[in-house]
């Protein structure tokens, strides 16, 4: 690949990864700030895990990516590790997406129980889960299932010529058979076929509750329908952005390294980490109370920017605003998100 070329991909991955560390860190905002009463609800609490794991996307993948490409030379130990957290946080958004079709499923099929099984605690530990089984799934190659000929005839060279240790890349410590069969078909394929039959069973329910209920109950059923297609389009998206290059990862295992070129293999990377950068845009388009969280820290943002600006007659409005809020809330109102 010409020089031009790679400095497109790192420019194009420079950008991606500003865009997924801005984006994500809004989306936890505006969740943990904008709309606090929603970090009881499960859904949102498995949102904000799949926030995290696209901000930390463009914080530790992308960089990593690129410097995976053979641009620096560590011991294949630390080449091996590095190259394992990529497939860490993979995971987590993986298990972060099953976790919300498993919760809507629940919230639709089970309504009188959902409340007394989804509690803030049960949640929470259901998401420290999907961490960890990310870690243990993710960290798995550390544990023997790794590229051990590469690394053995990497380390023999380097000890017998000199001390420096040669190029990591991701392909050369990392198995394409542990991709294929356990990462790809195992780790994503399985989970997202599950997700796929969990939608399919929401939107039949909710086609049939909409047809036989009243029309009171129709504008409940049909936020949740919004809601539930907002959330499969996130999947959608996931698959559509990953699959093509777990295809690549396919096609390298079983016709070799002539299968895929180069320019289509960077393609396909910055197609997956792309994925942490729409999904943002994604929630803000499509979730009525993300879009609201979204206004208001905007409205915060140009508050505090006119306040240092010295514009008083704005700044004395706030405060007016805030201590209205507060007097609310002492006489026991409640705000709307």
């Amino acid at each position: 690949m010409t020089d031009w070329s790679w400095v497109a991909y790192t420019v194009l991955e420079v950008l991606i990864a500003i865009s997924c560390f801005l984006g994500n860190a809004l989306v936890v905002c505006a969740v943990c700030i904008g709309i606090r009463d929603s970090l009881r609800e499960p859904t949102f609490c498995f949102l904000v895990s799949l926030a995290v794991a696209d901000f930390l996307v463009g914080v530790a993948a992308v960089p990593l990516a690129v410097l995976l490409d053979g641009w620096v030379s560590v011991t294949p130990d630390l080449c091996l590790l590095l190259s394992c957290v990529v497939l860490v946080l993979t995971q987590a958004s993986v298990l972060s997406l099953l976790a919300i079709s498993v919760d809507r499923y629940l919230r639709l099929h089970i309504p009188l129980r959902y409340k007394a099984l989804a509690t803030q605690r049960r949640t929470w530990m259901a998401v420290s889960v999907c961490w960890t089984l990310s870690c243990i799934l993710g960290f798995t190659p550390l544990f023997g299932w790794r590229n051990y000929s590469s690394l053995t005839s990497d380390s023999t060279n380097t000890s017998s010529s000199s001390s420096i240790s040669p190029p990591c890349t991701f392909l050369s410590v990392i198995s394409l058979p542990f991709m294929v069969y356990f990462n790809f078909l195992g780790c994503v394929m399985a989970p997202l076929l599950v997700m796929t039959l969990l939608y399919t069973q929401i939107f039949r329910s909710l086609q049939g509750r909409l047809k036989e209920s009243c029309p009171q109950a129709q504008a409940s059923l049909l936020r949740e329908k919004r809601l539930a297609c907002s959330l499969a389009l996130v999947l959608i998206l996931f698959a559509g952005c990953w699959i093509p290059l777990h295809l690549m990862n396919c096609l390298l295992l079983f016709q070799g390294p002539q299968a895929v070129t180069r320019g289509t293999l960077y393609t396909g990377i910055l197609l997956s980490h792309a994925n942490s950068a729409v999904n943002p845009v994604v929630y803000a388009c499509r979730i009525p109370k993300i879009q609201q969280a979204y206004s208001q820290i905007w409205r915060r943002f140009i508050v505090r920017l006119n306040c240092c600006h010295g514009d008083k007659q704005v700044c004395q409005s706030i405060k007016g605003s805030r201590a209205n809020h507060i007097e609310t809330c002492g006489s026991g109102g409640k705000s709307t998100p």
